[in-house]
């Protein structure tokens, strides 16, 4: 499955010719045109790489992507700017950008930057440390609120992370549906909706999709647990 990436770019033409070449490359790719759309739309589906303007009006680049960082968002980030100070970087950077481009640049550089990003390999803490949650292969750190298997960095939801924590929390044990209902979304009573089932649906896509090992599995009747053990 290819990536899928977030432009946020409040120039309709840089934001045209951004989307078509990394369409034409294969990504999937979704556009905001300023801040505040930015946060919505990051907010109710995930990506691998978001590639975010420094300089928009109302809500700037630095603070979407501390906004970002602050509800989890484990997406990698590309900051655009039209300024290069050293300042100006070391805000970015600082606000949880991952690199930064000035402007203006050739779209064949904000590609071979964004593959790069794509294939950096990860800086994973030791398990065990700090809070650090690990099952197999699969490791979650609270502090950060980053998902790693392997060296592939997850992207998820707040919803989707709160998720995966509270399995995680209790590696090999089935988890209820009602626990998660109460943990996950403060519900004291069922729903009677498949809001559970679309969630796990949707995380055990990022989580195993691709691996050898299955971690997510149904209890049929008792709810969900996650393993490295052989099912």
């Amino acid at each position: 499955m290819s990536a899928r990436l977030l432009v946020v770019e409040d120039d309709h033409r840089l934001r045209s010719v951004l989307k078509r070449g990394l369409e034409a490359e294969g990504y999937q790719v979704e556009v905001a045109n300023n801040g505040a759309q930015a946060l919505e739309i990051a907010g109710a589906r995930s990506f691998a790489l978001i590639v975010l303007d420094r300089m928009m009006p109302g809500l700037d680049g630095v603070e979407v992507c501390r906004e970002l960082r602050a509800r989890g968002c484990a997406s990698l980030v590309l900051m655009l700017t039209a300024r290069d100070t050293l300042q100006d970087k070391i805000d970015g950077l600082k606000g949880g950008a991952d690199d930064y481009l000035t402007k203006p640049f050739a779209l064949g550089e904000a590609l071979a930057r964004i593959e790069a990003l794509l294939r950096r390999p990860l800086a994973v803490p030791r398990p065990g440390g700090d809070g650090m949650l690990q099952v197999g292969d699969l490791r979650l750190d609270p502090s950060a609120r980053v998902a790693i298997r392997g060296k592939r960095r997850i992207p998820l939801t707040p919803r989707e992370y709160a998720l995966l924590e509270h399995l995680m929390k209790s590696p090999g044990a089935v988890v209820g549906r009602e626990e998660l209902l109460s943990e996950v979304w403060k519900l004291s009573f069922d729903p009677g909706t498949k809001v559970l089932e679309v969630h796990i649906r949707f995380l055990r896509r990022k989580v195993d999709d691709g691996e050898k090992r299955p971690l997510i599995r149904t209890v049929r009747g008792f709810g969900y647990t996650i393993s490295a053990d052989d099912h």
